[in-house]
């Protein structure tokens, strides 16, 4: 018999109450986006989420543990549980077909982020903590680049304010919008994994677009997020040689910079090439996978902090928005252009 103590089981409590919150959202939202498949229940989560965070922000110490974890850790999880359908061969084809598109939204966004945000009077840090944002995944690349930089805990505040916004805006807008375009899943996979800011969003928008919209994108999203490495790798070279300082090891902060899911989605791919994962699991995964996504969407929702996005004013959020329309029309040329 297991006893805790009282520190864990007090921090047991904690993730209980935020956690069991966000899945009675989600499971509501699930419940909800089968009856409205256009709708989608990772919209619904996060909508429904949204309208109740000013009751969660009151109770913000007794449920942010749990919604951390669930915006985090299961969010993570639900994308390794989308490699059991997957193989290896597939990832490798997705990621070297999506090159094109990927690279060419990333540039067009840190060369916009970089003239613009000068031209707006946006601070040079926050316009790079957006650009890569926009550009890389989100919350997670801004997070990887504030140390590169020695970007204020203001800027940050902003810029993931700014960025969230945007997220929200994404899973809401463009599955309608593709759809009104006539896009193929395959394509609007592509176009979300290329387009849409957080791996969180973009598996959400892509989930309400369809099954295989959701894979496709996943795939694309991840190998998007491989380019965390070399831009904060660089950012830091550039920093630290503006600051009069030795360059730092390469090789032990670009490993640091993987996240741990994207190693365990690969190796989860490479069971299901193997023939290890038995036929009957990659259905239950998939679905599993969809649930987490809504219990993860709904604890986004929960910590919308809507006070942030005011006090940050309308050039970050306007340069946020340029970057966005720009990454997504990018996007959407380029795949006409190469035929993707």
């Amino acid at each position: 018999m297991i006893v805790l103590t009282e520190p864990a089981r007090h921090r047991a409590l904690l993730w209980a109450a935020g956690l069991g919150l966000a899945t009675l959202l989600g499971l509501f939202a699930t419940a909800v986006g089968t009856l409205l498949p256009v709708v989608g229940a990772p919209v619904i989560a996060v909508l429904v989420g949204g309208l109740l965070s000013p009751y969660a922000r009151r109770r913000a110490e007794a449920v942010e543990p749990g919604l951390t974890l669930a915006k985090g850790t299961l969010l993570q999880l639900s994308v390794v549980l989308l490699g059991a359908q997957l193989s290896i061969a597939e990832v490798l084809r997705v990621g070297a077909g999506s090159l094109p598109v990927m690279l060419g939204t990333l540039a067009v966004c840190l060369l916009l982020a970089w003239q613009l945000g000068r031209k707006l009077g946006v601070p040079r840090d926050l316009r790079t903590l957006i650009g890569v944002g926009t550009g890389i995944c989100g919350a997670s690349a801004i997070a990887a680049t504030t140390p590169a930089i020695r970007a204020r805990s203001t800027d940050v505040a902003y810029a993931i304010s700014t960025i969230f916004l945007f997220n929200v805006a994404a899973v809401v807008v463009f599955p309608p919008l593709g759809r009104a375009l006539g896009l193929s899943e395959h394509a609007f996979g592509l176009f979300a994994g290329t387009a849409v800011n957080d791996t969180s969003s973009v598996v959400a928008a892509a989930s309400a677009y369809g099954p295989d919209a959701a894979q496709y994108a996943v795939v694309v999203k991840l190998a998007r997020t491989l380019m965390i490495i070399p831009i904060v790798l660089g950012l830091t070279a550039l920093t630290r040689r503006r600051d009069g300082l030795p360059s730092a090891s390469g090789a032990r902060r670009m490993f640091s910079l993987i996240p741990w899911f994207l190693p365990a989605f690969l190796a989860t791919a490479a069971l299901h090439s193997a023939g290890l994962i038995p036929a009957a699991v990659g259905p239950v995964a998939h679905q599993a996978a969809l649930l987490l996504i809504a219990i993860a969407l709904a604890a986004v929702g929960l910590s919308t902090d809507v006070a942030a996005l005011r006090r940050a004013g309308p050039r970050p959020l306007l340069l946020g928005l340029v970057l966005w329309v720009a990454v997504s029309g990018t996007s959407l040329a380029l795949q006409l252009l190469v035929g993707g």
